[in-house]
């Protein structure tokens, strides 16, 4: 009977997800389009309501072409390795007091190893389709993901400090009693370096230098198509949500808000993922993207730096306040 209610719970959280990339494509463009001064979608369905499902069918019907000299099982493997891994990570996510498939005392650490199991989807999937442009969009995935991992995960340091613990859930409890119910205040360097991490480690503007489509055509996912293609697609609006959440949880108190909102106790989850998923949207339409080199040195040279600093601060506070 538990397996029984498990899977269930794993198809619930996996249509509601899905459900929800489908129409982040749909929000995103419509955002973009009235920042634009224009409208953006609006044919399929009232006000292009029905867009994002028209264009699912789209995918799914086209051809799926492989180029012939691909290493056809590692360019078949490549987009399925990013969308599970982006996948699995929602198992640990706390959307609410008990409402978490997997509440393991490690969840930080699983989160960011399914980060970077993803990014090696990206890597592969530029090697495997024979391709300069391809080749290059995964190269540059590589340059990435050894940049802003080691920031992302020494941002998230002084939050481990603070909560004493890596479950996901705990770190969210642990924000309760404090003055203002989140982090953010007491880490607020540690937020600046972990947003600016988040963009680069879900490939997006200002740091989509693996997919580039001004200079690489599409980067890594140049010689995908169809169903295949979507995939990739799929999987970095899940790592939006995932990035978005673990976020929420380590620097905004999670579920935790100024009042609660009966019969919805995932309220405030939901709400300050969309206000991170905004702020995604926001910078695509506003920066240019980053050159290369920009990307190292703003990586190595300016986050790393502050997230290490942020370190010795929490740790000098924790001494001297307790």
């Amino acid at each position: 009977m538990h397996v029984l209610v498990l899977l269930v719970q794993i198809l619930v959280l996996f249509a509601v997800v899905m459900l929800h990339v489908a129409y982040a494509t749909y929000f995103e463009r419509k955002i973009i389009g009235h920042m634009q001064v224009r409208m953006g979608p609006m044919r399929v369905g009232w006000h292009g309501l029905l867009q994002p499902i028209a264009d699912g069918i789209k995918s799914f019907f086209k051809e799926d072409i492989i180029p012939e000299q691909a290493d056809r099982p590692i360019f078949l493997a490549a987009p399925i390795i990013c969308l599970v891994a982006m996948l699995t990570s929602l198992a640990v996510l706390p959307f609410a007091p008990g409402w978490v498939l997997a509440d393991i005392n490690i969840g930080l650490i699983f989160i960011l190893a399914m980060s970077s199991l993803s990014s090696y989807g990206v890597i592969l999937a530029g090697w495997a389709s024979n391709s300069k442009y391809t080749f290059l969009g995964g190269l540059r995935s590589m340059a990435q993901v050894i940049s802003y991992e080691i920031a992302m995960g020494l941002s998230l340091v002084g939050v481990m400090m603070l909560s004493g613990t890596l479950n996901l859930s705990r770190i969210v409890e642990a924000q309760g009693p404090s003055f203002t119910g989140m982090y953010l205040f007491p880490q607020i360097i540690a937020f600046f370096v972990f947003c600016v991490a988040m963009l680069a480690e879900t490939n997006r503007v200002p740091f989509d230098l693996p997919e580039a489509e001004t200079e690489l055509v599409s980067g890594y996912a140049t010689e995908y198509s169809g169903m295949r293609y979507a995939m990739f697609f799929m999987a970095e609006y899940i790592g939006m949500m995932v990035m978005s959440a673990i976020g929420t949880v380590c620097f905004l108190g999670g579920w935790n808000g100024p009042f609660t909102v009966p019969g919805v106790p995932f309220f405030w989850f939901v709400l300050k993922i969309y206000i991170f998923l905004f702020v995604f949207i926001w910078i695509r339409a506003t920066l240019p993207r980053y050159r290369y080199d920009q990307l190292m040195e703003l990586g190595w040279k300016l986050l790393i730096p502050l997230a290490l600093a942020n370190i010795a601060l929490t740790g000098i506070a924790r001494a001297i306040f307790g």
